[in-house]
């Protein structure tokens, strides 16, 4: 079988592994911290250290938590005439159960992370936005958003993934100290409809740390942009998404998706061939304009998706190989006869 066609999931019984993870050690007990290099605007601070250039972090005493509990962040102006380098810490398991994948680094964050450098770098459509990852595991992608947007709500589900994904934040305080950025971790189960339920606590030392507010619910439908990465691969959960991701769309501003998603490949039984795992059944949402200009007409609701060339968009993070079986999507959704997000 050719490299591109095998699962790029590696593990034994319950138990799999990112491709991201390959060299860590295996049978690692607890956390591990990866380091992801990538260029950073010049308006950081610099020091010399060994006659290489390094990012000087600001005094651990400026950082400042909400009532929440909850990071906020102060935002250097945006310079990209001239880069440095600068690591990003993410804990992760290097390993995990199949329900707690959310605890590892996939592919198609690191992925998605390069694009939201490179519309950070090329342009302000990110700049001081308010916006939303959805299945955010580890948080990588919204924390590197962080670097410029001005509210990043990072969601998922599951209390050791949402205790990790919270944690990244704060290992990263440093780097991210010169920005007015307000980072909030809550939980969001595809399962549930939207909006999600509301903690009548009035107490917030009451109320779950992961806990929706109902200013955060109103601002989070006043999101512009969403960011999903390595949801699809079942046919259930993608379902479950849509469905979130309907309510969502369709309430407060025009928002646009940015969706990272893997191909990996399988031999199926059903169709004797070796298949992309919930691929189809992913594409079965989305429309072309041509579609959707026929279900307008008929005053049909319909998700636009368009996938976005990858060989357009750098690798800024240097620690991953990007291969060829990644894709990048841009969905935007009409509830009724509208013209297209360009």
């Amino acid at each position: 079988m050719e490299e591109e066609e095998e699962e790029e999931i590696e593990g034994k019984g319950d138990e799999v592994m990112s491709e991201v993870h390959l060299g860590c050690p295996p049978h690692l007990q607890g956390p591990y911290i990866s380091h992801f290099t990538f260029p950073l605007p010049s308006s950081t601070a610099i020091c010399r250290h060994n006659d290489q250039l390094q990012v000087e972090a600001p005094s651990s005493q400026l950082l400042s938590l909400d009532d929440d509990g909850d990071l906020v962040l102060s935002r250097r102006k945006n310079d990209s005439s001239n880069c440095l380098n600068c690591s990003l810490m993410i804990q992760h398991t290097v390993t995990s159960s199949l329900p707690n994948v959310g605890l590892q680094v996939w592919l198609a964050a690191l992925v998605l992370a390069d694009f939201v450098l490179y519309k950070s770098f090329n342009s302000s459509d990110f700049n001081g936005i308010t916006a939303l990852e959805l299945g955010a595991g580890t948080g990588l992608v919204g924390t590197v958003l962080a670097l410029v947007a001005r509210s990043v709500f990072v969601t998922d589900t599951g209390a050791d993934i949402l205790d990790n994904c919270a944690a990244n934040p704060q290992l990263n305080a440093r780097l991210l100290n010169d920005h007015t950025t307000d980072v909030r971790v809550r939980e969001l189960d595809w399962q549930e409809p939207w909006p999600p339920r509301v903690q009548t606590c009035t107490s917030p030392s009451q109320r779950s740390r992961y806990s929706w507010t109902s200013s955060e619910i109103e601002e989070a439908e006043g999101a512009t942009i969403l960011l999903a990465a390595d949801v699809i691969y079942s046919d259930e959960l993608t379902d479950s998404f849509f469905s979130v991701l309907e309510r969502l769309m369709s309430r407060g501003s025009e928002k646009i998706l940015y969706l990272a998603l893997e191909k990996r490949y399988n031999f199926s039984l059903d169709d004797l061939e070796v298949v992309a795992n919930g691929y189809a059944h992913f594409r079965s949402f989305l429309k072309d304009e041509e579609e959707h200009e026929k279900l307008g007409a008929e005053g049909l609701s319909s998700f636009i998706g368009k996938q976005l060339d990858l060989g357009q968009i750098p690798q800024y993070i240097r620690e991953y190989e990007r291969g060829n079986n990644v894709e990048l999507w841009k969905i935007t959704y009409c509830p009724m006869k509208c013209s297209l997000i360009t």
